[in-house]
Parts: structure tokens; sequence; C-alpha cells
């Protein structure tokens, strides 16, 4: 039973060691159609729970072999929150420490329990899923456990985003005919606007799913992409399936992109051709178009 797994190296958060709270088996409020475990009933609450004295001494080992590590990252085979003693946990990990930071991976479910919230500002880093605004989608894409209410999430989501002051990620992974669709992207960024977090990834399946689902492409990501807000800090975070070849932007096209939605250098990379890149150099140089760090993540955006 692999409790820590890892390190693993991430442009995002460094140097990680993960710690799986769920190792035996698949712990879920959630089945969703995408996941890459295996299809499993829902449940509540843990039914197979581990010490946190175990987890601290396997993390105590990990951390004495590893001793350049840059961030704890808090995830499961299923929900991290649901976790019975993760306040407990979260603050023996903040006594060993030092200046590793943490991080929790949680699909969001509960969110709107204040306990959840008091552990969770805890973390340096809280990252949440949201693939859905509307309860509709979220029972179709996300299976959820009974009780969970996408209008109980997006208002524990305000909540808490109120009063954490550090990086708060949301994740919205897009399924082919599920929440592409127009009234949900719709739904999404009306209510994105209203939380406003550090930053927005939205990805798709790029491992194999629990159910014939399809993923898209990143052409079709950054199509998406477009229907959000261009104040809205997103960020694609996949590169799967990119078919189109990189293509010649002008200095216009490419403040006029830029514009609509701020590009990390991967997207530059995928999108621009060698000419393109130059102008792109020029416009930096110049002081049009400057780096604008987003939760680790560099975006080019245009200069106030």
């Amino acid at each position: 039973m692999n409790i820590i797994f890892g390190p693993v190296n991430s442009r995002r958060f460094g140097k990680s060691l993960g710690i799986d709270l769920s190792p035996s088996k698949k712990q879920c409020n959630f089945d969703c159609l995408y996941c890459e475990l295996d299809p499993a009933k829902t449940m509540g609450s843990y039914e197979d729970v581990i010490s946190v004295e175990e987890i601290i001494n396997a993390l105590s080992t990990s951390l004495e072999n590893h001793q350049d590590i840059d961030a704890i990252t808090i995830t499961a085979n299923g929900e991290p929150t649901l976790y019975p003693h993760l306040l407990e946990l979260i603050d023996e990990i903040n006594k060993i420490k030092g200046e590793i930071k943490t991080l929790i991976l949680s699909n969001g479910s509960t969110i709107s329990d204040l306990k959840v919230q008091d552990t969770l500002m805890r973390f340096d880093t809280v990252k949440l899923s949201l693939d859905c605004a509307t309860d509709r989608c979220l029972n179709r894409l996300d299976r959820s456990h009974q009780g969970i209410s996408v209008s109980d999430i997006k208002q524990g989501m305000l909540d808490f985003r109120s009063k954490f002051n550090k990086a708060f990620i949301i994740e919205v992974l897009i399924v082919k005919t599920i929440n592409d669709k127009k009234e949900e992207i719709e739904a999404l960024n009306s209510f994105l606007l209203e939380l406003n977090p550090t930053r927005i990834d939205i990805g798709t399946i790029d491992r194999p799913p629990a159910y014939r689902v399809e993923a898209l492409s990143y052409e079709e990501l950054r199509e998406i992409s477009f229907r959000f807000d261009s104040s809205l800090p997103i960020h694609i975070a996949s590169r799967k399936k990119v078919v189109e070849k990189p293509s010649f932007y002008s200095r216009e096209d490419i403040l006029d992109t830029i514009k609509k939605r701020p590009l990390t250098q991967d997207d530059i990379n995928v999108l621009f051709d060698n000419k393109s890149k130059i102008i792109l150099k020029e416009l930096i140089k110049n002081k049009q178009i400057i780096l604008h760090n987003s939760s680790g993540y560099d975006f080019f955006v245009i200069s106030s």
C-alpha cells in the first residue's frame, strides 16, 4: 500500500511528493464519466481509513530521502476531503514541512462544509474542480452522490474565496457533447466571473476513461477558451491531439489574440510559426506585451 508517491516534477509546483489518502481503493462521492479509475458506487464517507500517524511516518521517511522537495500534494483515489482526519493531518504536515508548500486537489463537492473550509485554509494552494455550473450537468458528467448540489458548491466556493488569500485554482475538465455546450459554458463563465479565482485550468480527457466518453482536441479547447470572458485567467492544460500546424500571426493578430485570451509559452509553441515568434519578441522588447505570473504559469498579456 503506497501512501506516498513521487517525487514528480511540475512546472507549476516544482518537485512534488504526493500523499494518497485512499491507497487501497476508490473512495469518492463522484463517479465521473472521465475518471481513470474503474467505475465504483459513490460514498459520502471513507470506509477504509489510514491513520494520521501512518501517513506522517511515511511522509517523514520520504522527506529524509528527498530533501529538495518544493511541494507536498494531498490527493486520493477518490475525494481527499472525505478523509475524516484531514484537519489533524494538515496540522501535523505543517509542523514538519519547513519551507515546502502544501497543495490539495479536490473535486470541490464538500466546499460548503465550514469544517472543510477551515481545513483548506491551512494549505498554501487549493485546487478545486468545477466541471459543471448546472445540476443537470453535475448529475450527468460527475455522477454525484445524493445530497450534492451545484448551488451548495458554488456558494461554498464563494464563501471560501472571500477569506482565502493564497493561490486558489479552479480546474474544468471538458467532455465532448456534455459540458462543451453553449449553455454550460455560459453558466460556468458567469459564476467564474463572480468567483474570481487565481487561475482557471481547462483541460480534457488524457487518460483512458471509466466510461465511453470523448476528449476534445487542443484546437477545440482553445475555441472554448474564447467563450469565457477575457478577464478570466484561463490556462489550457491539455496539449493532446494538436492537429494544426503553427500559423503566421501578424503584429495586429498577436495583439488581438492576446487581448482576447492571454497565452502561455506552451500556447505560443503550438500556435505561432517562427516569424510570429520573432514579432512577439519585438512586442515584448517594446513592452507592448509583458509576462504576468498566475499561480506558477507565466502568461503573455497586453501591457496596461
